[in-house]
């Protein structure tokens, strides 16, 4: 297997791979299922913690 091989694989194969993995995260990111999760976590930095740090 040459360079040029590699790097045909690699920028074909990889660039589908890659694109596979950006629409799953698109998609988990926009499920109804998940709103509830995403909107608690919106709003925890803003929600009043009265525990110290540790």
């Amino acid at each position: 297997m040459s360079y040029d091989d590699l790097a045909y694989f690699a920028q074909t194969w990889g660039l589908i791979y890659l694109m596979v993995i950006f629409f799953a995260v698109v998609v988990y990111a926009f499920l109804p299922a998940n709103k509830k999760r995403f909107d608690r976590a919106a709003r925890q930095p803003l929600e009043k913690d009265d525990r110290p740090w540790r």
